[in-house]
């Protein structure tokens, strides 16, 4: 076993990222829980020196840790607990920070999406103690993202509009000679940001101003992320319902599947049946219609 084996096992876990963006994490699963099998059987099937053993270990966590993320997209909580654990055990043993601090942001987010913000928030503040020392202004945004969703949680909109307002002003500090994120902060950015402002809004009733936003983060979205712009649609759609604008969301609503069609996310089809509810309680010709297109196509997903 030596570096070229190595970078194999890290192109398969790249390729990995490199689908879960484009098509979500459904079908994705498999191929992650397998890989981390081959990772495995490789460091106890095979001979090699400290150097390549230290790094397998790593590759092994970050792995696990893809396999939680694709668990937490899935709405598969428990089992992305389970791996989430594993990834968190490999960083402590190999006292890797930028996996640390991943995996603790990432049980951040779990924890607010499961209706637990203030152990969201615990955990969020946790990273960003273990963040201060890379000095990234990117990884150190992303935290403060992570904290604000756990404050808008918890009905404190105007300490969580400060730490959103600090993510932001963090992001517009990142330059050529700022400090490196970790690899896997790349997808934090403006359209990120735009989206949680977006979100803030939702959950202060003020959709109107939401939907600025969440178009603004559409806009922003690099298009390699085919999850992203499906979920930040509909999020767009239910946001322009709630405001009032009734046709215009229901026109957002539909053109949706299209994006759908390529997408495998149990957390995209949640956001699907929220517009879907939403829709029902409008009438409409337009509202009608669109309804009628979003439960025939949940029907098909369903039944597949």
């Amino acid at each position: 076993m030596g570096t070229t084996h190595l970078r194999e096992l890290r192109e398969g876990l790249r390729s990995l990222y490199q689908l879960d963006d484009a098509y979500g994490g459904g079908d994705v699963r498999s191929l992650a829980a397998r890989h981390l099998r081959r990772v495995r059987r490789v460091i106890n099937a095979s001979r090699y020196p400290e150097t390549i053993g230290r790094q397998l270990q790593l590759l092994a966590g970050e792995t696990a840790e893809h396999c939680a993320w694709l668990a937490y997209d899935a709405d598969d909580q428990d089992t992305a607990r389970r791996y989430w654990g594993e990834a968190l055990a490999s960083a402590t043993m190999l006292r890797d920070s930028s996996l640390e601090i991943l995996v603790l942001s990432s049980l951040s987010m779990q924890a607010s999406y499961e209706g637990r913000p203030r152990d969201g928030l615990d955990l969020a503040r946790a990273a960003r103690e273990r963040a201060t020392r890379f000095g990234s202004p990117v990884l150190q945004s992303l935290i403060a993202s992570r904290e604000a969703r756990a404050l808008s949680l918890m009905d404190d909109g105007k300490t969580a509009g400060k730490r959103l307002a600090d993510a932001m002003r963090l992001v517009e500090r990142h330059g050529p000679r700022s400090r490196p994120s970790p690899g896997w902060a790349a997808f934090h950015g403006r359209a990120e940001l735009d989206y949680a402002q977006g979100l803030l809004y939702t959950e202060t009733g003020h959709h109107r101003a939401a939907t600025q936003y969440i178009r603004a983060a559409l806009a922003h979205q690099d298009r390699t992320y085919g999850r992203n712009r499906a979920l930040y649609r509909l999020t767009l759609s239910r946001s322009l319902l709630k405001a009032g604008d009734v046709d215009e969301g229901a026109a957002h609503a539909v053109d949706s599947l299209e994006h759908l069609e390529e997408v495998e996310s149990a957390r995209v089809l949640r956001r699907l049946h929220e517009v879907t509810g939403l829709l029902d309680s409008h009438d409409s010709a337009s509202t009608r219609d669109a309804a009628e297109q979003l439960t025939q196509y949940a029907r098909l997903r369903g039944a597949a």
